[in-house]
């Protein structure tokens, strides 16, 4: 790897993937002798994770009339979505 004239370098897929590096992730680099290590930065007091930011995006704005039976009923096909009353 090589670093840019900005100081930049690029981590391969694999190294992303495996530390579930994503854009906008906080890093770190932890210095030891002639050493760096990289690592995800730990997260502020009442910081969200990804998955809690999607979750509260969504939350309340569901607008289906259906109850949880009725949709379960249809995503497992027990009967055609006709037979199902809203």
């Amino acid at each position: 790897m090589r670093v840019t004239s900005k100081g930049q370098v690029t981590i391969p897929i694999e190294v992303r993937t495996k530390l579930g590096i994503r854009p906008g992730t906080e890093v770190d680099f932890v210095i030891k002798g002639d050493y760096a290590r990289l690592v995800k930065a730990k997260r502020k007091p009442g910081e969200r994770t990804r998955g809690e930011e999607i979750v509260a995006h969504l939350k309340g704005r569901g607008t289906g009339t259906m109850t949880t039976d009725q949709i379960m009923r249809l995503m497992r096909g027990w009967g055609d979505e006709d037979d199902i009353d809203r």
